[in-house]
């Protein structure tokens, strides 16, 4: 079940329900491809950072170790031991992402391991078989995540063919749920708007599945080369003809910019690699905006990553020593600070949250995007 507590001009304040405990919204997923976070972090880590919903890759977890494998172990939550609410993807966005290894049929896409080059084929019904063997609490439908830009009649035939393959997930979702042997028999399923960056495509689209019942409705096929402005515009013109009073999921982004732009459009679901790749790499997110690690200025310098951030890096390490770490090539680096990334991201959105209870996002919003940029 979907509540909504508070609205903000089109920004929502919500709680989802579901068979691992309520999502409290609008938040931030942290993404575990291979059910586990880049950067040495453990579900231990996740629970310190605040996060609320970790995010699994169907298509990776299915090459490696396996979706049969991770059944046998009790699933995703025993598998990991994190016993928050989970999120699979549908494989879509990595299937095709292999444009070069893959032929996409009605039937579904045959394509190519990139570990092994073993011949693999998924559609609908097979995504669904290996989310529910994962045991996750939300599975996305599979659709196409067309490349950008895109011919026009492209666009059109491919979210044609999401819509029908939507229905596909459909039917296996309502018969997997109801089979004894099924690790969640309440998995809840989004379905994905797609179109590109065609607004009249987009909202057509949109329409067409908020004629279908579903507990989630997701916006695939954004963040994927088109500006942010031609991003933002998508989401002023779609995320209206969405339901809402269903949860609003904007995939793979973003920045902390993004996020509160998306926000005040009526989103409250968000998943991004960035914070655990950019702290990979020497570079973290911060009240005043990003530091890069890597530079002299900070060689010498004992202040914290963010004089702001509470978070067990910042609590514990200074600026001098990551960046030391980091020059040494010591793992510990990569762990620090995604560590500091994933709390900031996870704060945020507890006070974006916090913002909406109060009736002040606006303002909270105008004031975090001054100090941040």
């Amino acid at each position: 079940m979907y509540t909504v507590k508070k609205i903000e001009g089109r920004a929502k304040r919500a709680t989802l329900e579901t068979s691992h405990g309520p999502i409290e919204t609008p938040v931030f997923m942290n993404v575990a491809t291979a059910a586990a976070i880049k950067g040495a972090l453990s579900a231990q880590d996740l629970q310190a950072v605040g996060c609320q919903v970790a995010l699994c890759n169907t298509y990776h977890l299915h090459l490696r170790p396996g979706d049969g494998i991770v059944k046998q172990l009790g699933g995703l939550q025993k598998f990991m031991n994190w016993n928050g609410p989970i999120l699979t993807d549908s494989g879509g966005f990595q299937v095709f992402s292999l444009a070069s290894m893959r032929k996409i049929k009605e039937e579904g896409v045959y394509f190519s391991s990139h570990i092994d080059g073993r011949k693999i084929f998924m559609g609908p019904e097979e995504s669904m078989d290996i989310q529910s063997a994962l045991g996750s609490t939300i599975a996305m439908a599979f659709d196409e995540c067309p490349p950008y830009p895109a011919e026009r009649k492209y666009i059109v035939d491919s979210v044609n063919r999401t819509t029908r393959w939507l229905n596909r997930c459909i039917d296996r979702v309502k018969w997997l749920n109801a089979q004894e042997e099924t690790i969640n028999p309440k998995q809840l399923l989004f379905g994905i708007n797609q179109g590109g960056v065609y607004e009249d495509i987009r909202i057509q689209h949109a329409k067409e599945l908020s004629e279908i019942e579903l507990d989630g409705y997701a916006l695939g096929g954004l963040a994927v080369g088109e500006s942010h402005e031609e991003m933002y515009h998508i989401l002023e013109a779609t995320v209206p003809f969405l339901p809402q009073n269903k949860p609003t999921y904007l995939m793979g982004v973003g920045t902390p910019e993004n996020l509160l732009e998306a926000v005040e459009r009526g989103v409250d679901f968000f998943d991004c690699v960035l914070p655990a790749r950019n702290g990979r790499h020497g570079h973290v997110y911060t009240s005043r905006g990003k530091l890069n690690l890597f530079n002299a200025k900070y060689e010498l310098d004992d202040n914290p990553l963010d004089l702001e951030c509470s978070c067990s890096t910042c609590l514990n390490h200074s600026r001098a020593y990551i960046r030391h770490l980091f020059k040494a090539k010591e793992m510990l680096a990569m762990r620090l600070c995604v560590i500091h990334n994933l709390h900031f991201f996870n704060n945020l959105m507890a006070e974006v949250r916090n913002a909406l209870d109060n009736g002040c996002f606006a303002k909270f919003k105008r004031d975090t995007l001054e100090k941040y940029l």
